[in-house]
């Protein structure tokens, strides 16, 4: 090594240490106007959402170049966020499967086309076009396997049984679609995987990850299994209950490890970026053959005029940009990764709470890399009426709501959702009375949308005011005539109308 390279990576080490220790940031030195402006940006998101726990990295050039933590790990404890705590990943788990499998098969223990059931006999759906799905439609979200119902995060299982009893506890789902029919976003699907990579690899789904993925990009404190997180860079679920609460229950159950269960750190997440930047190489190591990547990165599936499928990744555009990414979201946690392949750039960014805009905060960030100007997201207002509710009541917070509407008009997010995320959150509270105050705010407010008018029907109907739920529900369905849970509703009260 010469004499500049050797200073070259001192430093570096020095700038990693003095991150960790000092600082909580990570920074090449090369680009510190971005980098002051993608503080700022973040700083704001976490003022307007009320966010308890943000970290955000950025890697160019096979590099990580910037990494930064905000907030805390828990709103009780008020510990500080680093750029080294552990965040639970949810959907971003997913193209972690999705490289085992293609690993397995770059060792000729499986087949993309081959059927499902030729790895797990006893697999089995009510329906018998189960017999025909192939391994690559499960990657894909075309297998017509249903989604998850109930994670069963308050009933978490810890043994390494757990995937394969979870796949013989299948057998009475139904297929929503013939195998390659159509795409369809389906956790069970890779949930399922476990079991497959399980019983191909000889090893339990968690173990395969670490061994084969984790360890060779150097991502040492990151895991699938949630009992090797070291306690001390664990960060806590975060929901939201008028305002921003720590959850009691943190999302880990191993019958669902594949589609949700990676924890990590943003810093480790960094060289995952980089594998798959480098299609497979990291540093002096490969996890998968660069041709395994016109699999991974190839629409499989096209999803909608914007968006296509590889197997797991999500392919889109950003400007003039080709995007590879994967977004998750899970009780109390919200992730994202986006990878811009022809600028050798990515974002990685993890949430220790469910109302955080992951895509908001990634593309505000991505903007500012790309020379661009970011928008600053604007105050939720459900957060605001929240408080209010909470000190003052609900009329305080209707009349809130109106004033800061006139007043205030582009200071706020006053979507119609905010308007419905409180209402659910308050029949959550068992406030059925305040919710409907909230639901008919929202329909005075958006006359023409459906939304509010389903939302407001089925608040009705809870409260038992059925000869209304009908009137808001057949409203909502003249507005939005494809609303199959009006139809499905209003098939169900007026059927207990003629009894």
């Amino acid at each position: 090594m010469n004499i500049k390279k050797l200073i070259k990576s001192v430093v570096l080490l020095l700038i990693l240490f003095a991150g960790t220790a000092w600082s909580n940031t990570v920074s090449d030195g090369k680009n510190s106007e971005k980098e002051k402006r993608i503080v700022k940006f973040a700083q704001t998101c976490m003022d307007a959402y009320q966010i308890p726990g943000l970290a955000i990295a950025v890697v160019e050039n096979n590099e990580m170049i910037f990494a930064k933590a905000f907030g805390v790990k828990n709103l009780d404890t008020q510990e500080p966020v680093t750029i080294h705590s552990i965040f639970h990943m949810a959907s971003v788990s997913k193209p972690f499967a999705a490289t085992a499998v293609m690993q397995l098969v770059e060792k000729g223990k499986m087949k993309l086309d081959d059927p499902l059931i030729r790895y797990l006999p006893y697999f089995k759906l009510d329906d018998p076009r189960y017999r025909d799905i192939t391994i690559k439609q499960m990657l894909t979200h075309t297998s017509g396997i249903p989604d998850v119902e109930d994670y069963e995060w308050d009933k978490q299982q810890f043994d390494d049984g757990a995937a394969e009893r979870y796949v013989r506890s299948l057998a009475d789902k139904k297929m929503i679609a013939a195998p390659g029919e159509k795409a369809q976003y389906s956790n069970m699907a890779f949930d399922i995987l476990a079991d497959v990579i399980a019983k191909v690899s000889g090893m339990p789904f968690e173990d395969y990850i670490k061994k084969n993925i984790l360890d060779p990009l150097d991502m040492k404190d990151s895991d699938f299994l949630r009992k090797r997180i070291k306690p001390e860079l664990r960060t806590s679920a975060h929901v939201f209950d008028l305002q921003p609460v720590v959850s009691e229950v943190y999302p880990y159950n191993r019958r669902h490890a594949p589609s949700s269960c990676l924890n990590a750190s943003v810093v480790e997440m960094c060289n995952w970026a980089i594998a798959n930047l480098n299609h497979g190489a990291f540093k002096k190591k490969r996890i998968l053959d660069a041709s395994s990547y016109q699999l991974l990165f190839e629409p499989q599936v096209q999803a909608d005029e914007n968006l296509a499928v590889g197997l797991s990744w999500f392919l889109g555009k950003y400007g003039e940009f080709k995007t590879i990414g994967h977004t998750g979201g899970d009780l109390g946690f919200r992730s994202i990764i986006v990878m811009l392949p022809e600028k050798s750039l990515a974002v990685i960014a993890a949430s220790n709470y469910q109302n955080t805009p992951m895509q908001e905060v990634a593309f505000g960030v991505l903007d500012i890399m790309l020379g661009l100007e970011s928008e600053p997201p604007k105050k939720q207002i459900m957060v605001t009426l929240g408080r209010t509710i909470a000190e003052q009541g609900v009329q305080a917070a209707v009349d809130q709501y109106r004033k800061l509407k006139d007043s205030q008009p582009d200071a706020y997010n006053f979507q119609e959702s905010q308007l419905n995320n409180l209402g659910y959150q308050l029949i959550r509270l068992d406030r059925l009375e305040d919710a409907i105050e909230f639901f008919k705010l929202n329909v005075e407010m958006y006359p023409d949308a459906s939304n509010p008018y389903d939302s407001l029907g089925e608040a009705y109907m809870k409260s038992g005011q059925n000869e209304l739920a009908i009137q808001f529900y057949k409203k909502s369905l003249e507005l939005n005539p494809e609303n199959t849970n009006a139809i499905r509703m209003l098939e169900r009260l007026e059927g207990e109308a003629e009894k």
